[in-house]
């Protein structure tokens, strides 16, 4: 049974836990207060803008070789000194990879864009795999930055996986164009990916279950269900998404079932224990560009990625203004395994670089 508390007592409690009205705040914190006020009013207003009818999509045409295409694009929020650019992996995955963003970047004032590439599920999907290049995404990237009016004052570019590649590839050929470069669960050697996968990720396995995955592939049965289920049960729950299928979000099992295949067998092949057969992003090799690359660079790596975090924590010594996010409890996609330190690391760059303290 609760106590009774005399009225006056209680008063007298309540009264010493809150600060008298003059000292509720010091000016600073007034004036933080206020522009936090003020940011988060400006942050969310959509009006002046040429997109607000669509509530930030745009549909922007892109010229490529083979004709004008369309790919989608969504800002969130306003910010004339942040704008981050989101680039998916797969390749042929989509933006939904990264809809846990919203549960972090808009509290801290921070503009971000999605964006599904040509070829994947919001976007135009050409049948053409003439298409499915570097060079032409580093071209449709720069189409993309123009047309949402992006520049070294405000540009920063994020790619996770296939995304990585992209932004690495962007920045080697348009970094006068940014500001910042994240490259987030990506090695930057395919080479050294394949083997990561083959020599570690796999011999990790039940020696049972990896000696069934060898055989698929030896077989080029990728269309056996079996060969799904067994990367579901021993691989994509282990270095993918640190979760059981049954808890994986929405986002994720939406990007899955969005895939465009075409895109990516064509690049990656059907293995995932690295780049085989044809597929146009086999012996990609960046090690050798690493150091001309002179923006300020986020790389983040996890420790159960699919990518060896090893690899990924040299990768950002080699770069002249690196810094590594190391993701201990993430896997590849460790902005939902291991959110806090995910989205802590990303912030706390982008505000250091907008500071000019990083």
């Amino acid at each position: 049974m609760m106590k009774y508390i005399p009225y006056l007592f209680l008063l007298m409690v309540l009264h010493s836990c809150t600060k008298p009205k003059s000292q509720a705040s010091t000016p600073s914190e007034k004036v933080a207060i206020s522009e936090k006020k003020t940011v988060t009013a400006d942050y969310l207003d959509f009006s002046n803008r040429d997109d607000q009818f669509t509530g930030g999509i745009k549909m922007i045409p892109i010229t490529t070789p083979k004709g004008t295409f369309n790919v989608w694009t969504k800002r969130v929020g306003n910010n004339p000194k942040i704008k981050v650019l989101l680039l998916h992996g797969g390749p042929g995955c989509t933006h939904e990879l990264y809809h846990s963003f919203d549960g972090y970047l808009p509290s801290e004032g921070i503009e971000y864009i999605y964006y599904d590439q040509l070829g994947s599920f919001y976007s135009d999907q050409p049948s053409d795999t003439s298409l499915w290049t570097i060079e032409r995404f580093v071209d449709e990237v720069e189409q993309v930055r123009q047309a949402l009016d992006l520049d070294k004052d405000n540009f920063y570019l994020l790619g996770q996986s296939w995304g990585g590649i992209l932004a690495m590839e962007y920045a080697k050929k348009h970094q006068d164009k940014l500001k910042g470069l994240i490259i987030s669960n990506m090695m930057s050697d395919i080479n050294a990916y394949n083997a990561y996968a083959q020599e570690v990720l796999g011999p990790q396995m039940n020696p049972a279950v990896f000696a069934e995955i060898q055989k698929i592939e030896a077989n080029a049965d990728f269309d056996n269900p079996r060969y799904n289920e067994l990367l579901f049960e021993h691989h994509y729950t282990q270095h993918i998404l640190r979760m059981p299928q049954n808890d994986w979000p929405q986002s994720i099992k939406s990007t899955f079932a969005h895939l465009n295949p075409e895109v990516y067998i064509h690049m990656q092949g059907y293995s995932e224990f690295g780049i085989t057969g044809d597929a146009t992003l086999k012996g990609w090799d960046f090690r050798a560009h690493l150091p001309n690359i002179k923006v300020p660079t986020l790389v983040i790596g996890s420790k159960y990625d699919s990518m060896d975090p090893e690899h990924m924590k040299w990768m950002s010594t080699e770069l002249p203004k690196g810094r590594f996010l190391y993701c201990e409890e993430g896997s590849h996609l460790s902005q939902y395994d291991d959110q806090k330190r995910y989205f802590g690391g990303l912030i706390q760059f982008l505000k250091d670089v907008n500071e000019g303290s990083f």
